[in-house]
């Protein structure tokens, strides 16, 4: 257990850092969107077109993670949801609760962490996964938070809105570019190379950082608005369907698919259960912000979420490696 905790820690206690930073007003609430920019706009794509450039095709399209993953996402986010709604939670809030409940913090943390723990083979079902989280599950959640008419505009002008923030996302778009450099065998020029090598490697300092950033941003804000105080029951069953129950179905899921013969890798498997093991999306709560959930809500999720995380995911890597 020992070895693990001394990958795992500095990942946490980087979020840890930003937190306090932000809390101690060492870093101003006005900044931490300039930091969520730098990682989301260049440094994460250049790690992930890095990641996928050096990946072989078949296991960035690899149909038997990606429809394993997808089945999961869909179960949590139906789950999640038949138990959150109530008379406090209406669809807005409950779909984006879901989202936490089934989005891992990928980008910003399990890419790094995860390369560190498993090496550099562990991209490729990483990859995929981000992908499937991207592209459906946030589209999906989103469009579910209009069913309660919240928004004049209605579920239509919510997805193309969604469809619009994902094609202005760039990490979909690094990931299909390294993809092709991979088919192709592409190399960048030198000086080229330098450059994306040099913002890669900046993103997994900077990003754990505003992650804790982000999370101490939502609660300060929360704060302002004199946000009521949040029940227990509404956040803390959710941080734990997506710390414990969510890798659980993924194991189950994919155990599943083994034993059945459909041919998933045992290795992707276990990179999948540690994906779902990740505390819920940062970002998330910037999601919610935009739509009007209750983002003191969904922040409180993902606070919870990452501070547990740090004992419950090292126990996963644990018990499966």
């Amino acid at each position: 257990m020992l070895p693990i905790l001394l990958v795992t820690f500095p990942f946490f206690a980087l979020v840890l850092c930003g937190y306090v930073a932000a809390r101690a007003n060492m870093l101003p609430l006005e900044a931490i969107p300039g930091l969520n920019g730098f990682v989301l706009y260049f440094a994460l794509p250049c790690m992930l077109y890095r990641f996928g450039a050096s990946t072989p095709i078949a296991q960035l399209l690899d149909a038997k993670v990606f429809f394993t993953w997808l089945l999961c996402a869909l179960t949590m986010v139906g789950f999640t949801l038949a138990i959150s709604l109530n008379q406090r939670i209406g669809w807005n809030d409950g779909a984006f609760g879901a989202l936490v409940a089934a989005f891992p913090n990928t980008g910003f943390m399990g890419v790094p962490l995860l390369v560190a723990l498993l090496g550099a083979q562990a991209a490729g079902p990483i990859i995929v996964t981000i992908v499937v989280d991207m592209v459906i599950t946030t589209s999906l959640c989103i469009g579910l938070s209009r069913l309660d008419g919240a928004d004049q505009h209605g579920m239509a002008v919510a997805l193309r809105s969604a469809l619009k923030g994902m094609l202005r996302n760039p990490m979909p778009w690094a990931i299909l570019l390294g993809g092709l450099a991979s088919a192709v065998s592409l190399e960048l020029p030198g000086p080229l190379n330098k450059t994306v090598g040099l913002l890669a490697d900046a993103a997994s300092p900077v990003a754990l950082f505003t992650i804790g950033a982000v999370l101490a941003r939502s609660q300060m804000l929360a704060a302002r608005h004199q946000h009521a105080p949040i029940p227990l029951g509404d956040y803390l069953p959710v941080a734990a369907f997506k710390l414990l129950l969510h890798p659980l179905l993924v194991l189950l899921v994919g155990g599943t698919a083994i034993r059945l013969g459909v041919g998933l890798d045992r290795f992707a498997l276990t990179v999948m259960v540690l994906i779902a093991a990740l505390p819920s999306a940062s970002n998330v709560s910037l999601l919610a912000e935009r739509f009007g959930a209750d983002n003191g809500r969904i922040a409180r999720i993902i606070l919870v979420s990452t501070a547990a995380a740090f004992f419950t995911f090292s126990g996963a890597v644990a018990l499966l490696t």
